[in-house]
């Protein structure tokens, strides 16, 4: 592997990277958050059902989550800071097409989009943190960019609120472009580049392709009620299992799940955000459209169980 700034004792420009890295992980943190406080006013604005809305949630999520583990392949194939900065600047131009699209389906796309954006620009936040800090400095700076990056969190659905309720629910998406021009330009001109030369790094496309497939038809299998496409879906899984198994570079190395521990926090985190996605999609629907809450009223009610999340995590 090419020396990195860490491996030589230096941190050159550590806190701007830190900057960076924390700003660009935020973003993708409160959509995770704003988006929900903004469903009832997406919902009645662009006269959608309710699984269209469901769709503006999962369309993101599926992206991010199947290729999260493709764009780190790539960070380390190409570049971890040029991979980087792309992802923050797919994920802003997917922000401004959130803004603008005229209806439901425009907007669906446009948040896969910013899924895939999130993807390349997640995973280069914490390998940019590991190759440019020493390893006894690492751990601190890992801490300080979860801790802050929990905290916008928190701030997020306050913020998304009240902009809803005072501006407009479009104003959830172009939050992000301040903070996206801020990512690049100090990227572009503060952090250094990175990238993993020790053998030849192969991306498993069949399994990245058909990890996309399979979930995406699981998922769309459960909102629009159509058994065989969810059939398709397990199918495509059972051959993601296969191919993983026989691949040279797999995404997921299977023998991981030997691990108790592997697959016990694995299990577990699966559990948690299976309920966590489920609240913050029926809670602010529920409070907004049922209960009268207003918008930022709403926001504020989601406040305590994302600070308890925060204390609690570690």
């Amino acid at each position: 592997m090419a020396e990195t700034p860490a491996q030589n004792g230096g941190i050159p420009n550590g806190p701007w990277i830190l900057a960076a890295t924390i700003l660009a992980s935020s973003m993708v943190f409160i959509d995770g958050t704003v988006v929900g406080i903004a469903l009832p006013a997406i919902q009645s604005s662009l006269q959608a059902t309710i699984a269209g809305v469901q769709w503006v949630v999962e369309s993101y999520a599926l992206l991010l989550g199947a290729l999260i583990l493709t764009g780190g392949s790539l960070g380390d194939l190409y570049g971890r800071r040029k991979i980087f900065a792309i992802g923050v600047f797919v994920f802003c131009a997917a922000s401004i097409w959130c803004g603008v699209a005229v209806d439901i389906r425009q907007l669906v796309i446009a948040r896969a989009v910013q899924g895939v954006g999130g993807a390349l620009l997640v995973p280069g936040s914490l390998a940019l943190i590991s190759v440019n800090f020493p390893p006894e400095q690492r751990g601190r700076a890992i801490g300080t960019w979860s801790g802050f990056t929990s905290i916008t969190a928190a701030i997020g659905p306050v913020l998304g609120g009240w902009l809803v309720q005072h501006a407009s629910w479009r104003w959830a998406f172009f939050i992000n472009l301040p903070l996206g021009v801020a990512v690049l330009a100090i990227t572009l001109w503060r952090m250094p580049e990175s990238r993993d030369t020790r053998d030849p790094v192969h991306l498993d496309w069949p399994g990245a392709l058909l990890a996309t497939v399979s979930l995406g038809c699981i998922v769309f299998a459960f909102i629009q009620s159509m058994p065989m496409v969810g059939v398709a879906g397990v199918l495509a899984l059972v051959a993601f299992l296969w191919v993983e198994a026989r691949s040279r570079a797999p995404m997921v190395p299977l023998t991981l799940f030997r691990s108790r521990n592997f697959s016990g926090a694995n299990l577990l985190t699966f559990f948690l955000y299976a309920a966590l996605s489920g609240v913050i999609f029926f809670f602010p629907l529920d409070l907004i459209q049922v209960q009268g809450y207003s918008a930022t009223e709403a926001g504020a009610a989601l406040l305590p169980f994302i600070l308890f999340m925060f204390l609690l995590s570690r």
